[in-house]
């Protein structure tokens, strides 16, 4: 494998970027369905605004990994199948500095998808945290580059964009029953809370959590962050080992 060069990992970055703005419904995929999806769910809860801060925050961080999982496999599935990837590996473009370079052209979407989700979620809906709002992004952003890397990820084990929705219930939606959203994951069946112990996305609600009930950052709420981050680069560096040139 070549080594991480960062002139080629800028340039695949900037081509992605490049490509995405000819592509104007995935990037409202990605920005806005997740205030729109804030939005709704402020007002679902309209006459219990309580019920809207003791979820809304860890929504906050859900729902642009979700969106983040999606576009980026497959957008990512269509470099494949359309063989450019197959001319860019020709190249002297290394699997690390395609991967680095698709994780940082959708890493400065998900700067701008977490800034907006966080910053409507403070500011205009009323969500009501102990912490600052800046901790609060931090751990909306870094849900959102773990999406993007899982979706970089399972890009490579799907044949065709449908496939790389399919993954979505196998990969998201475990997480998101285990992650201590509808219950605490202390009151689970053991076996249950050992693998939610395991998931990140669990330690994503923990973070968004600390964020809502403690007026300052917590030794847990760094943990939490942690876990994501390194999750996330765990996951890219396995993606970049998986990645393969065509879809078989």
């Amino acid at each position: 494998m070549t080594t991480l060069s960062t002139h080629r990992t800028l340039a695949t970055a900037a081509r992605v970027l490049r490509q995405l703005r000819h592509d104007p419904r995935s990037v409202a995929l990605m920005i806005a369905v997740p205030c729109v999806m804030l939005f709704l769910l402020r007002y679902v809860f309209d006459g219990s605004p309580g019920t809207f801060d003791a979820t809304g925050a860890s929504l906050l961080g859900i729902f642009p990994l979700i969106t983040m999982f999606l576009v980026t496999s497959i957008a990512t599935l269509r470099e494949r199948t359309s063989g450019t990837l197959e001319r860019l590996l020709a190249m002297p473009l290394g699997k690390a500095d395609l991967i680095a370079g698709y994780a940082l052209a959708f890493g400065a979407l998900a700067v701008v998808q977490s800034a907006l989700a966080t910053g409507l979620a403070v500011r205009f809906l009323g969500l009501d945290v102990a912490g600052s709002a800046w901790p609060l992004l931090l751990v909306a952003l870094l849900d959102a580059l773990l999406g993007t890397a899982l979706g970089l990820f399972v890009s490579a084990f799907a044949a065709s964009e449908f496939q790389a929705v399919q993954f979505l219930p196998a990969v998201i939606f475990p997480q998101l029953l285990l992650c201590g959203l509808f219950t605490p994951r202390a009151n689970m069946q053991p076996v249950l809370e050992a693998i939610s112990n395991a998931l990140p996305m669990s330690y994503a609600v923990d973070g968004m959590n600390q964020v809502l009930r403690h007026p300052t950052v917590t030794g847990d709420f760094v943990r939490d962050c942690a876990v994501v981050a390194g999750s996330a680069l765990l996951v890219l560096v396995l993606g970049a080992a998986t990645l393969r040139r065509r879809t078989a």
